[in-house]
């Protein structure tokens, strides 16, 4: 009988780091499309923050930025 097994938490997760918030990361900015469209589904919709395990400041920064782009013109709403 293993009890140190099965008094693990079935559900824990390891805690990730915000990729965007390392020193050597790139600004979110309108302007990177390459950055951008990493955290754009194939639908055009923004993935989820607990999916791609950034943190909320640079989640909202990331909307602000695909906001822009898809105004200027460098970023679809849709893709069909």
């Amino acid at each position: 009988m293993q009890v140190s097994q099965q008094t693990k938490k079935p559900y824990f997760r390891s805690s990730r780091n915000c990729p965007l918030s390392e020193p050597d990361s790139p600004p979110v900015d309108y302007k990177n499309i390459k950055l951008l469209q990493k955290y754009i589904s194939e639908r055009g919709k923004m993935i989820p923050s607990r999916i791609t395990s950034v943190s909320a400041k640079k989640q909202r920064e990331l909307a602000v930025a695909v906001k822009r782009a898809r105004f200027l013109g460098l970023l679809p709403y849709l893709q069909r």
